[in-house]
């Protein structure tokens, strides 16, 4: 076999080649990885991680839309670890060893790890949709719905499943951690943007070229923090109001989610992904929401009920989850395979285990050699290697364990669907985190909606299928979160020269925070406010909605729309053919070839984010053209100022959303009444809250309706 070609040379003005991304010349050598990980540091994980888990609770249990929050961590991280040595050394106790940019990176790790078991495993979805009263508010007269299937929460039983189900998520990826971040050099436009923003506040960059890059950074994180400021006046609090719900290409448009929001995060992943990337995600929103979707609903009353609401699986929702599933699958398992395949002809082979791994990159500029800054990140990255008998034995003895012990807790769900659950969860864990480095969409809730169907599917209503559909769910969410997680923060910690084995243990030890941290800032509410009740603020939304899936679960895929399995099968197959397509044919032709991965994001999630990653790509596209060494070597820095801005204006948003503080204004569109002006015209219409007029809608009341 000749020998495996090194990963592409990147060019000067490649974004992982700028001096932003690298530590000063003058800066000392990157630190051991046991000194990367302190006490002090998981002391700050652990505070900022707790932050974290009641926002996450208090926006699951209102609106249940959650932010990325690894930028906010970040630069939360370094703020608290800052005040540390400053407190520190006001009290006389020294201020310890430096503060570097490595244990940023780690303690982020930790925090996002502990507030991600709020998240997946310690989500409201599933484990408010045991309890009574979500029994109650489906009805007891609901088919399926029974009281024998309810399961009020408890601290002693949630942290127990939490320890079980949770710590095995960075054992299933760990060993594929070089395949994503090197072999295949996905991009993880969040765990980019956190690592330039924690090297620009560790780096000394004044009068230099990345100098100009951290002006350029900060410039455009102000802007983006400023906007998300200036939108957040006008949404209201509905879920249609202002700038994120402006019909940009009308109203009829607007309906199949086709309108650009607004979104300076979603506008900076156009920036930062490969083209073909962002092309991707626009061709399947044209596919899904302009093509396939309007189709499906005009046979509304012939392939499936006409009168169901918009989350019901027996409908439209049922084809956009399991159809956007099938085409995730496809490209997911076919790399998966591929990738085992290689690795198990190397070993027939043997080779020499230096060698890269001689799969295609997305961006790959026909050359062979690397510059030294990114010989530099890959020395460090496979330097503190985590050992594939570790890895392997550390999955294979978490998961006999929980294999026993989880019936204990959920008697419906027997030992050997356990096993099933781990024994699908790092090809799980696989497609979930390789869909994340292209779009850096987390869809965890979706897989766990998938499990949650097919689990509750195969106990079946006697055996208690309800609750093992809704167990299963919390296992599969739990490794599906983690590991992407962990990759995204393993891209972070590849360009700020921080050991891979650091963070691994700091993913760890923050999930053991996690399985405390997370069930203790739930019982706060669960105690303090009414959960569940339909008019008051902690609605809980998706505890019914959960609930209902596992009831028509029960079922089994009878209970799917007509067609719908046949078009999953259709489309899965579709995905695995495009996927081979663009391996066998020759490089010139292959990069013009769609990701399916990539195309099936916009099937579930809407057309406006494959709206807005275009214009980022059209920007760009445009701005290559101009000035390509200009582009090149700022827009990085200016999409993860884009993204950074957006993420540090989740913090005061979310701030005033716990302290019941409404915006002001309800922003919404409906069509014109005027005969004269009703082609293209909208009306503005400017919704006062009980505390009266507001000036800005007082000088424009000539738009607003009554």
């Amino acid at each position: 076999m000749s020998p495996s070609p090194a990963p592409p040379r990147r060019g000067p003005h490649h974004p992982l080649a700028s001096p932003l991304l690298q530590p000063d010349a003058a800066s000392p050598a990157a630190p051991p990885w046991r000194e990367q990980l302190t006490l002090r540091g998981v002391a700050v994980a652990a505070v900022l991680g707790a932050l974290l888990c009641v926002v996450i609770h208090r926006l699951n249990l209102t609106v249940g839309v959650i932010p990325a929050l690894n930028v906010a961590s970040g630069l939360l991280a370094f703020f608290l670890a800052a005040a540390w040595r400053a407190a520190a050394g006001w009290l006389g106790f020294g201020r310890g060893p430096p503060f570097t940019r490595q244990e940023n990176t780690v303690i982020q790790t930790c925090a996002i790890a502990c507030a991600g078991l709020a998240f997946s495993g310690c989500s409201v979805s599933y484990i408010l949709a045991m309890d009574r009263k979500t029994y109650e508010l489906v009805g007891p007269g609901y088919p399926g719905n029974r009281p024998e299937d309810v399961r009020d929460p408890s601290l002693g039983w949630i942290i127990s499943f939490l320890f079980l189900i949770a710590l095995l998520g960075p054992f299933s990826i760990v060993l594929l951690r070089k395949v994503m971040v090197i072999d295949y050099k996905l991009t993880f436009p969040g765990g980019t943007a956190t690592a330039l923003m924690i090297n620009s506040l560790h780096g000394k960059t004044e009068g230099d070229v990345a100098g100009k890059k951290v002006h350029c950074l900060v410039k455009y994180v102000s802007i983006s923090f400023v906007w998300g400021f200036f939108k957040w006046f006008f949404s209201g609090a509905g879920d249609s109001c202002g700038f994120d719900n402006f019909p940009t290409f009308g109203l009829e448009a607007f309906k199949n989610t086709f309108y650009f929001n607004f979104s300076p995060s979603y506008v900076g992943f156009g920036l930062i992904s490969p083209h073909i990337v962002n092309c991707s995600v626009f061709l399947g929103s044209v596919i899904s929401w302009g093509f396939l979707w309007p189709f499906i609903s005009a046979q509304a009353g012939h392939w499936y009920p006409d009168n169901l609401s918009s989350s019901d699986f027996r409908g439209l929702y049922g084809y956009k989850v399991f159809i956007a599933i099938s085409i995730i699958l496809g490209d997911g398992l076919y790399n998966l395979v591929k990738i085992f395949f290689i690795i198990a002809r190397e070993f027939c082979n043997a080779q020499s285990k230096q060698r890269n791994l001689p799969v295609q990159s997305l961006e790959d500029d026909g050359s062979s050699e690397q510059l030294p800054d990114e010989k530099l990140q890959t020395e460090v990255f496979l330097k503190d290697s985590i050992s594939p008998w570790f890895a392997a034995g550390g999955y294979i003895v978490l998961a006999a364990i929980s294999t026993a012990t989880v019936p204990a807790i959920f008697p419906q769900l027997k030992w050997y669907l356990v096993l099933l659950c781990y024994f699908l969860g790092p090809a799980v864990a696989f497609c979930n985190s390789y869909g994340m480095g292209l779009t850096n969409l987390n869809l965890a809730p979706t897989y766990g909606k998938i499990a949650l169907f097919a689990f509750a599917s195969l106990v079946g209503s006697d055996g208690g299928g309800v609750i093992a559909g809704l167990a299963a769910c919390g296992i599969i969410m739990s490794i599906a979160c983690s590991t992407a997680d962990l990759m995204q923060d393993f891209k972070s910690g590849y360009m700020t020269l921080s050991s891979p084995r650091s963070m691994f243990v700091a993913q760890l030890i923050g999930i053991a925070l996690g399985c405390i941290i997370a069930p203790l800032t739930l019982w706060l509410f669960w105690t303090a406010f009414d959960i569940g009740d339909p008019d008051g603020e902690y609605k809980a939304p998706f505890a019914i909605m959960f609930r209902e899936m596992a009831i028509l679960g029960i079922k089994g895929f009878s209970a799917l729309p007509m067609h719908c399995l046949e078009i999953c099968c259709a489309a899965f197959l579709l995905a695995v053919a495009i996927r081979l397509l663009k391996d066998v044919t020759p490089a010139n032709v292959s990069r013009f070839i769609p990701i399916p991965i990539a195309m099936a994001a916009p099937f579930y999630v809407g057309a406006y984010f494959g709206v807005d990653m275009f214009i980022g790509t059209v920007i760009l596209f445009a701005w290559q053209k101009l000035n390509r060494e200009e582009a090149d070597g700022y827009a990085v820095a200016v999409a993860s100022g884009l993204i950074c801005g957006d993420g540090i204006w989740s913090i005061p948003s979310a701030v005033l959303s716990i302290l019941g503080i409404d915006p002001p204004i309800c922003m919404t569109f409906k069509p014109s009444s005027a005969s004269s002006n009703s082609f293209l015209l909208s009306r503005l219409c400017c919704r006062m809250d009980e505390r009266g007029h507001l000036p800005l809608c007082e000088a424009h009341r000539w738009l607003c309706s009554s």
